[in-house]
């Protein structure tokens, strides 16, 4: 009997000591599970942080991705900060640059400036001046500069900033170069303020207005939240605003057509005009019968430019209402949808009397840039950039 009770004592102690080993090799196993988790956690975080330092790694042609501890820049758009020692305000430095950064804007029939420009001295390049969005520093000196060029930065202070530097080795070949590099400087500028602008459009744009254009042409395009109507046609969509600022009437307006593409003839400027003004005589009518939209002729500018990587047809002038005392400045983009054989024209056009139009016609002309055909909707990245003007700096 106490033998029995023995050997049954004895195989419950068995039994207790392989399920205490079973218990340990689990939670071993659990803890190497565990370890070779965290260590994946690990090593994904240490990759996650070294693309994030890839990303804020400055390259040629790339935009240096803004920290959260970078402060936001100052200033409105198409103002410059122009920073020079004082003895260039007294050479004439200062002002040859300022000439031609306040050069009047093409395709606007009152006098406007390109830019709304600031000077003050190196001295006076205080740590809020730091701040504002587009900064241009001049560097003369001869025993550094053995020649002139451009350089730039970006975000250095604040974000989003650009600071061009234009060094020399005298006043005199400065003022050479800045007159030879004028639509340089202007285009360089222009394009960064566009992008910006793109840029706040991908985080507010309208809409409904997004839907429209996508069930009309198949495309994709972000119109700035001030349009609020649309007026519809055949192949063709008028988008649009009125309201009075300061007691002033302001109208903005992006029109987008599309029609059948045919040859390389499509993009001269004889047949831009003859398609641009049958279509608004078809669509925007004037006050009275009879009266129509057109373009004012000889006050147009076309050139061919690359938009996304592709061709496009940039157009700018100016627009009147057919026997009416209206018109305005314009901007156009036509661009080729190979998917459909067919030309897309996006459109901006502003009516505001008598009042500054810059501001708010390149604000419109920002959005045509964000219109993406059929092709390019499934990107897995699309690029709205602009391609700036290439001023490499120095490595």
């Amino acid at each position: 009997m106490k033998k029995n009770i023995l050997k049954v004592c004895m195989m419950l102690l068995a039994f207790m000591v392989m399920i205490a080993c079973g218990n340990k090799a689990q939670s071993g196993e659990n803890g190497q599970e565990g370890a070779k988790t965290e260590a994946a956690a690990s090593s994904k975080s240490g990759k996650a942080k070294k693309s994030k330092k890839n990303k804020d790694i400055k390259t040629k042609g790339r935009k240096k991705k803004k920290s959260i501890l970078t402060p936001t820049s100052s200033g409105s758009p198409y103002e410059i900060l122009l920073v020079a020692a004082e003895d260039d305000f007294r050479n004439g430095v200062v002002d040859s640059l300022y000439a031609v950064l306040t050069d009047d804007v093409f395709g606007v029939a009152q006098s406007e400036p390109s830019f709304k420009v600031v000077k003050i001295t190196q001295n006076n390049f205080s740590k809020t001046l730091r701040m504002c969005r587009n900064v241009i520093v001049i560097k003369i000196d001869p025993a550094t500069y053995s020649k002139c060029k451009f350089k730039f930065s970006r975000d250095v202070y604040a974000a989003p900033q650009i600071i061009m530097t234009i060094q020399a080795p005298s006043a005199s070949k400065f003022k050479d170069y800045v007159t030879d590099n004028r639509n340089v400087i202007i285009d360089f500028f222009n394009k960064a303020e566009l992008n910006r602008a793109c840029e706040l459009l991908e985080e507010d744009h309208q809409p409904y207005i997004q839907d429209e254009v996508r069930k009309m042409f198949g495309c994709d395009f972000w119109a700035p939240t001030e349009l609020t109507k649309i007026t519809k046609g055949k192949n063709f969509l008028w988008l649009h605003s009125e309201q009075f600022v300061r007691r002033v009437e302001q109208d903005l307006n992006i029109v987008i057509y599309s029609f059948p593409y045919r040859d390389l003839n499509t993009f001269t400027e004889e047949y831009f005009v003859k398609k641009r003004d049958s279509v608004m005589k078809a669509n925007i009518p004037g006050p009275r019968e009879g009266q129509y939209m057109m373009t004012s002729m000889p006050y147009i500018f076309v050139s061919d430019e690359e938009v996304h990587g592709e061709y496009a047809q940039v157009v700018r002038g100016l627009w009147n209402v057919k026997d009416y005392d209206m018109g305005g400045p314009f901007v156009s983009v036509s661009r080729v949808d190979e998917k459909y054989q067919r030309v897309i024209v996006a459109e901006a056009f502003v009516y505001y009397p008598n009042q500054p139009k810059r501001n708010v016609l390149k604000k419109l002309e920002a959005a045509l840039y964000t219109l993406r055909l059929p092709d390019e909707l499934d990107l897995a990245r699309f690029s709205y950039d602009l391609d700036e003007i290439i001023i490499v700096p120095d490595e």
